[in-house]
């Protein structure tokens, strides 16, 4: 069974103005798709096949068959982590966490800003639960995803420069206030009571 590329939870257009409509083509229907394409040129034969894209990231070792497993989840994951109907802040459980960790949202999301904007080149910033059930923000490099360290993500920025420079060129901290803007909190608030 060949992998698919996911289709988006929303319009193209539904991001917009903090994410163009050419960002997504570029983003979802391209480097998206690629590592699609190279995932079903790698796995048919091998004993990869017939497994699920967590079960493949979770016993991969590193290399072609894992980085291109880990970008489809990790993107995927990204695309459910913004909404148009997204920002502002959590509630519930989820807010009562975060303010238990950091005190405040405001002071969790400096946090956050400063772990992704420091982050060095291609990489992914998260906000997962520890299996301690601890919140933690983690900085992963390339195709890495914290379900390898055994840690339930609950939200992603996705810090590749494709992710950002159509919109946004270089300026990194402009494109993380477009992404709370966007802030997939039900998303998250879902993950954490998983």
């Amino acid at each position: 069974m060949a992998f698919e590329l996911p289709a988006l939870p929303y319009a193209k257009d539904a991001l917009e103005p903090h994410m163009s409509v050419e960002t997504l083509e570029f983003h979802h229907g391209k480097h998206h798709n690629t590592y699609v394409t190279k995932l079903n040129g790698l796995v048919p034969g091998s004993e990869y096949e017939g497994k699920s894209l967590e079960e493949i990231i979770t016993s991969a070792p590193a290399g072609p068959v894992f980085n291109n497993a880990a970008q489809i989840w990790n993107h995927t994951f990204f695309w459910n982590s913004l909404s148009p109907n997204g920002g502002g802040e959590p509630t519930g459980a989820l807010a009562d966490a975060i303010n238990a960790k950091w005190g405040s949202f405001a002071a969790f999301q400096e946090a956050f800003n400063d772990k992704a904007v420091n982050n060095f080149g291609s990489c992914w910033t998260w906000l997962v639960k520890n299996a301690d059930g601890s919140l933690e923000i983690v900085n992963t490099s390339n195709a890495g995803t914290p379900m390898t360290a055994g840690q339930t993500a609950l939200i992603t920025v996705d810090l590749w420069e494709h992710a950002y420079y159509i919109d946004y060129r270089n300026v990194r901290p402009d494109y993380l206030k477009g992404f709370w803007a966007l802030a997939n909190w039900e998303f998250a608030a879902a993950n954490f009571a998983a």
